[in-house]
């Protein structure tokens, strides 16, 4: 099968790193602005990886010629932050074949919606596929030209849906020979419900603020940043996630639980849980404030959160409260930016039974 991989960092050159391996002509694109893996990827022909997937594997093409990659590929994944999700879309427009499957991995806040909406399709248009993934089948970081080192793949705990839903058996049968571990999800809220960035990364960064500016970074996000006050705001941003699931008819699995289920944790608690977990040892902080932690996980996520949470009838106070203040100690309004919003994404005229059907 031909599988495009859209996207050249961490966890695209993972995805299409273990595709290949699986036995697929595999093809990456990325953006003119983002040179630096593509040509490494050309000078060696592939991709290295270690840890827990190993070896080389070729790449039938790399580059920022979008044509070269989707015009005839059977399986597209847009691989990247929130942002990218838009403009992934766009690039894949003109392109586009009846019968191609996407898959925006991760969803990273209702990215199906946002990938078919920039494809110029309407959310009940079959002629293609569109599902998302919950979060990234990896923990992997590029350590070297054309090199990966994949920390941990996941065990379980991440869920794939298609828009609508019932396709979601269709990709699944797809993507399942390759990702073992993926299980279904009632309807695209449900995996991008269950990412659980927005709930970890506002919090510790927030609770960690000064540490961040004063080393710019230079310590444990997780082992050092994470103490029983940092959990316990995790904790409540948490259970307001799960509060808006349960009005959603969805099962939200709290993180922790969740971070067991893939390998990351060895306990079930909001404190320890992280600073001890295996799987998060070793993982340095952010340089600097100004990063996905704020500018993605609480300028989509949580935006996108309790904005969804206000159009069906659940309070976010505390949700609402981070985002305060991420907001001004960024000296911006989150909110007022309105990057992943219901009225964004074209749902804001739906009642919540509507929302349901729809998906």
């Amino acid at each position: 099968m031909k599988v495009a991989v859209l996207g050249s960092g961490n966890g695209a050159l993972a995805t299409a790193f273990e595709w290949a391996k699986a036995g697929h002509e595999v093809s990456i694109f990325d953006f003119e602005q983002f040179p630096k893996n593509i040509e490494s990827i050309n000078k060696t022909g592939g991709i290295y990886s270690e840890g827990e997937l190993d070896g080389f594997q070729k790449i039938t093409y790399a580059g920022h010629d979008i044509s070269k990659v989707v015009s005839d590929a059977e399986l597209i994944f847009a691989v990247g932050p929130a942002y990218s999700t838009e403009p992934f879309g766009e690039a894949c427009k003109p392109y586009v074949k009846p019968g191609q499957k996407y898959v925006v991995c991760p969803s990273s806040c209702a990215g199906s919606i946002v990938f078919k909406n920039a494809l110029g399709l309407d959310i009940k248009d079959d002629s293609v596929i569109v599902a998302e993934t919950s979060t990234l089948p990896y923990a992997v970081r590029i350590i070297g030209d054309a090199k990966i080192a994949v920390y941990n793949r996941l065990k379980g705990g991440y869920f794939l849906a298609a828009l609508p839903a019932k396709y979601t058996d269709e990709i699944y049968d797809v993507l399942a020979p390759v990702f073992n571990t993926i299980k279904k999800a009632e309807n695209v809220l449900k995996t991008t419900l269950q990412n659980a960035n927005p709930v970890i990364h506002p919090a510790v960064s927030l609770l960690n603020a000064a540490l961040i500016e004063r080393t710019n970074g230079d310590f444990y996000f997780y082992e050092e940043g994470v103490t029983q006050s940092v959990g316990r705001l995790m904790k409540a941003v948490d259970e307001e996630r799960i509060k808006i699931g349960k009005r959603l008819g969805i099962t939200v699995i709290p993180d922790p639980i969740l971070g067991m289920e893939q390998g990351y944790q060895a306990e079930p608690t909001y404190d320890t849980g992280y600073s001890e977990a295996p799987g998060f040892k070793g993982i340095k902080a952010q340089p600097s404030l100004d990063y996905r932690y704020f500018n993605e996980d609480a300028g989509f996520g949580l935006v996108f959160f309790t904005d969804l949470a206000n159009q069906i009838g659940v309070e976010t106070p505390v949700m609402d409260a981070v985002l305060k203040l991420v907001s001004v100690i960024m000296y911006r309004d989150y909110k007022a930016e309105k990057a992943r919003t219901m009225e964004g994404i074209g749902l804001a005229k739906y009642s919540l039974e509507e929302i349901k059907e729809i998906l």
